[in-house]
């Protein structure tokens, strides 16, 4: 298993827009491979290439019982009906805050034969793939956030021994 270190908020490829994959090689597969194994551990539900420092389009899942990945993602659908829910991110590990989410998502991408595919979720499916396809666009749940969660969230990460930490 190849656990890959991740990245931290405050770490500036976590807030740059990724770049699509155009080749399909073995660095690729490697990629993925690695971002499957990472997502595994309990209380992942999701990884995307810039947390592990990589700034191409392609995030790893693994939500109830539903796991794989996704390359060239672009969310095609969200429903009107959203709901605040609690979301953590594992580059900024501790902290969790109400964030206001679609309650189904569709995300439509490529494997890696370069072949279409689907992923559509509902509640934290959705969530996931809404935060995944975040993180690809130089976005952080944190972003989300309303002001005043969002001073919240960084005056708490401030005194957290990851802040910066790159």
């Amino acid at each position: 298993m190849a656990m890959r270190a991740l990245r931290y908020f405050g770490d500036p490829v976590l807030k740059t827009v990724c770049d699509p994959v155009t080749t399909f090689d073995k660095k690729v597969e490697a990629l993925v491979t690695d971002l499957m194994d990472s997502v595994k551990p309990d209380g992942r539900a999701g990884l995307a290439a810039p947390q592990i420092g990589v700034g191409l389009r392609v995030f790893s899942y693994d939500v109830g019982g539903l796991t794989g990945y996704v390359i060239n993602p672009e969310i095609v659908s969200l429903s009107e009906e959203s709901h605040e829910i609690d979301e953590g991110c594992l580059s900024v590990p501790e902290l969790w805050f109400p964030t206001v989410r679609a309650k189904h998502a569709v995300v439509r991408g490529v494997d890696l034969r370069n072949e279409p595919i689907e992923v559509e979720g509902v509640d934290v499916l959705a969530q996931c793939l809404q935060h995944e396809t975040d993180h690809l666009d130089g976005m952080l749940y944190l972003d989300r956030l309303t002001p005043e969660r969002k001073k919240q969230a960084l005056k708490q990460a401030r005194g957290k021994d990851w802040f910066w930490n790159r």
